[in-house]
């Protein structure tokens, strides 16, 4: 699959889809093969930096005390303080909606224990819980990085949905970042490439398209 094949690829998808009221994003649909996924180890969940960046607003929130929670507050969409997880936690429809509004979370790698205990059932099962970073860290590189991640995650099903951008960036960045995805998948992968069946590209709500 060459550069040519992808750009056309792409291009094609968004020319194809209708025009909306919103910014659709383009993602890609992977079908895998050859994988037992009912193995754990096998399944895929790795976060990816796309180069070119999501082309939106990712919400990012930060569980943390001090001096890391001052510095996360110019940067984080949301700050939770210690004193502030018990009360939101025991709020189980307000916990439920951040889980929903924001997309990564970091926590003070002290506050793991209580936020997977209190917030488990909230961001576990949507792949949310917080990478922890010690209490002396700087927050804000890692905001700024996680601004522009996506998340590769196939649970055991075979086939899986990831964002590239929207549909108002350069067809050459959706590209750029497609690349990026498909090398780290084939890395992940026990056999590369050849555990892929196909790649479909599509906005939100067009048609897809066969890139691979």
């Amino acid at each position: 699959m060459d550069d040519k094949t992808i750009l056309e690829a792409i291009k094609k998808a968004i020319e194809s889809a209708k025009s909306r009221k919103f910014t659709e994003t383009v993602e890609i649909a992977i079908n895998l093969k050859d994988i037992d996924l009912s193995i754990p180890k096998n399944r895929v969940n790795e976060e990816v930096i796309l180069p070119k960046g999501r082309g939106k607003k990712i919400k990012i929130a930060v569980f943390g005390t001090g001096d890391l929670a001052f510095k996360a507050r110019k940067a984080a969409d949301l700050v939770i303080t210690s004193e502030e997880i018990d009360t939101l936690a025991d709020d189980k429809k307000k916990a439920k909606q951040m889980a929903i509004d924001h997309n990564f979370f970091i926590a003070e790698a002290p506050l793991m224990p209580i936020i997977g205990k209190r917030f488990g059932i909230f961001l576990g099962s949507r792949g949310k819980m917080p990478r922890p970073i010690p209490p002396q860290a700087d927050p804000v590189p890692i905001i700024n990085n996680f601004r522009n991640t996506v998340r590769l995650r196939s649970k055991e099903r075979k086939t899986f949905h990831v964002s590239i951008g929207v549909k108002t960036m350069k067809v050459e960045e959706l590209a750029e970042n497609f690349e990026v995805v498909l090398k780290r998948l084939e890395e992940k992968l026990e056999r590369g490439r050849m555990n892929i069946h196909s790649i479909y590209v599509k906005t939100t709500m067009g048609p897809a398209v066969r890139l691979l």
